[in-house]
């Protein structure tokens, strides 16, 4: 049903913001050594007096983009989410978001996405660490369309953002007529039974196990939820209020993860069976991303035998 694309989604929003610094003189990029793997090749050469390589400084690479965004530019810095998100955080926190500035953090390798390159490598906290501060968008992509189409929502929004992109390549969901709105998430299948939530290269597990549970006769009601912050609650409780039944799986840790916005939604407003899929407290391994996610739980047999959990709880 689904493929495997040529491409990857960090290389579609590198080519993406390409193509917006066509379009805008006030698109910049900086970059930590890292413009080839991020898809950013392109820019440089057709733009290096817009394209500024720090080395391997993400701290400094953050100070300078702050910088450049309080001129009024808007400025994409592009490393490897780990790095960007965690080496370069306090930066982030204080003068992107403190100040509102037009600062949009691009990171590779979200989640269990380095694979074979080890946990140094695995963005397996970020967006959970970009969601926790004031101003800040963070969205997740599942596939390159969808990244496409989301990397330009968020260069026309104003204000700080985080991009997850992944390495290897994922399972084309989408269409190029893909429609994404910042703040509000997209219900793939309808269902009655029991609700899945989840978001990036997880969403084609779900997909795969949905059509599973639905040969057994049961209805999931599948939400693609690439808004991580703000969280759509509005579907989130439209849906748990019908299924009773919620299960959420995401590439990356349960705690202060998807999981964790999605249950505090629950919990304030529509207090239902909730099963979460992700990393439980663990650090990630080499491998395949897709061997890992089923190493982790996260897998298409993981979200069958959690949703017949939930729906077996109500």
């Amino acid at each position: 049903m689904y493929q495997l694309e040529k491409s990857n989604t960090r290389e579609a929003i590198g080519d993406t913001i390409h193509q917006l610094a066509r379009e805008n003189e006030k698109i910049f990029v900086i970059g930590g050594d890292s413009s080839t793997s991020m898809g950013l090749t392109g820019m440089e050469k057709e733009f290096p007096e817009r394209t500024v390589n720090v080395g391997i400084a993400e701290q400094d690479a953050m100070g300078a983009a702050c910088g450049l965004a309080s001129m009024g530019l808007t400025v994409f810095i592009a490393g490897f989410a780990p790095f960007v998100t965690m080496r370069a955080v306090e930066q982030f926190r204080t003068f992107a978001c403190y100040p509102n500035l037009d600062v949009k953090v691009f990171g590779g390798q979200g989640g269990l996405s380095a694979a074979n390159e080890g946990v140094t490598h695995q963005g397996t906290e970020d967006y959970g660490i970009m969601s926790h501060f004031p101003n800040c968008t963070v969205v997740v992509p599942a596939d390159c369309n969808s990244a496409r189409v989301i990397t330009r929502a968020i260069a026309s929004h104003y204000g700080p953002a985080y991009i997850r992109g992944g390495k290897g390549s994922v399972y084309g969901i989408f269409g190029s007529d893909y429609r994404f709105e910042i703040g509000k998430a997209n219900t793939l299948t309808h269902g009655d039974d029991v609700t899945i939530i989840t978001a990036g290269a997880a969403l084609y597990n779900v997909l795969m196990a949905a059509e599973l549970l639905k040969n057994e006769g049961v209805a999931a009601n599948v939400i693609e939820m690439p808004c991580i912050k703000p969280i759509d609650a509005e579907a989130i409780v439209e849906s748990a209020a019908r299924t009773r039944a919620v299960v959420t799986v995401e590439d990356h840790q349960i705690i202060g993860g998807l999981g964790s916005m999605v249950s505090d939604v629950l919990c304030d407003r529509c207090p239902t069976v909730n099963k979460q899929l992700g990393l439980r407290d663990t650090f990630g391994q080499s491998a395949g991303h897709y061997e890992l996610l089923d190493y982790y739980g996260i897998g298409v047999k993981d979200v069958v035998a959690a949703a017949k959990a939930a729906i077996a709880m109500k």
